[in-house]
This record gives C-alpha cells, structure tokens and sequence, in this order.
C-alpha cells in the first residue's frame, strides 16, 4: 500500500466538507465510506472535484446502469484492478448483469450487439485511446450522442480510477480493518 486510508482521527471538516452534498453524514466515516474513499480524502479537493464528475456517471448519466456497469467491468478487469472489480460486480448484478453476462466480460464476449460494442470500445480505448470507426457505428445504431458521450467518459473515469486505485493500493474493501 503506497497510499493508505487517512486513519479515523484524522476525518476533520476539511473531509466533511469534500464529501458533504455528497455522501450522506451517515456514509462520511471510513469504516461507512470504504477503503476507496478513506484513501482519496487525503486529498479533501480533489476528492470532491472526482466524486463530482464520477457521481454523475454513476447518477446522472445518459447510460441505463446494465450498460454502464457493463463498461465499467470490462474496464477493471483490462486495469487488474480487484477493488472496482470486487465492487462493480455487485453493482453489476444488481443493474441486471447475469452470472453469463460477467463471464463473457471476463472472456470479451457478448451475444447482444450494442454490449459486443461497449466490449470492444472498452477495449479500443484501452489498446489505442480511441474508439473504431465500426464500433461507434455499432454504437450509434443503438445509443444517442449524449450516451456515447456519457460511454466514452464513463470507460475514461473508471480508467483514470483504476490507475489510481492500483497505484496508490487501495485494498478491496472485504480487506477493511474495523479498527481504522
């Protein structure tokens, strides 16, 4: 672990206040919060500047949640990233992501065409920082320009995420001492 989570002596109103409008009080703690947020409120602005953008992906978004989730999988699994992971796959069932549906994220297949599409930009902007001409026709056939766009920022966020994640060494949150 390169970053650790801040430690819960630590939570003062500069913390609060980053995640106030945010998160409820109940939820701005770092046993309620996770590993993922104790670690990135080490740094109170930019943690809120993030939670900003990332909750409009998670609650604003254009994406119906299954596509997003989707994404956001496949994602974790190119980054090896076991925290989002560990949590998006929850996340997944419950936006009606089946048992098959993760394993072909595992395995980069899908028998739908619109999620084969997110598959393969997923992929794309992995290996090449831009999506294919025949993918965002694949997706144009089935998603309107805002939700591209949503598509495109949500699969660059949880990127930018993982990289953080895996670099700081955030631990899955199952990893979480209730002595912090």
């Amino acid at each position: 672990m390169r970053v650790a989570p801040l430690p819960a002596d630590q939570w003062d109103d500069a913390v609060d206040n980053a995640l106030s409008g945010l998160m409820p009080a109940e939820r701005r703690n770092p046993q309620a919060a996770g590993n993922l947020v104790a670690t990135l409120v080490r740094h109170p602005k930019l943690t809120r500047a993030f939670l900003r953008f990332n909750f409009h992906l998670l609650f604003g978004s254009t994406l119906t949640d299954r596509l997003r989730e989707l994404a956001v999988l496949r994602v974790a699994l190119l980054a090896k990233c076991e925290y989002e992971w560990e949590h998006h796959v929850g996340m997944g069932r419950d936006a009606g992501l089946s048992d098959d549906d993760i394993g072909g994220i595992e395995r980069g297949e899908a028998t739908d065409e619109l999620d084969r599409a997110v598959l393969s930009a997923v992929d794309e902007l992995h290996r090449d920082d831009v999506v294919s001409d025949a993918t965002w026709t694949a997706l144009s056939a089935h998603l309107k320009e805002q939700q591209l766009m949503d598509l495109i920022f949500t699969i660059g966020c949880y990127s930018a995420l993982a990289m953080a994640i895996n670099s700081f060494g955030v631990e899955p949150d199952s990893n979480l001492d209730p002595e912090r």
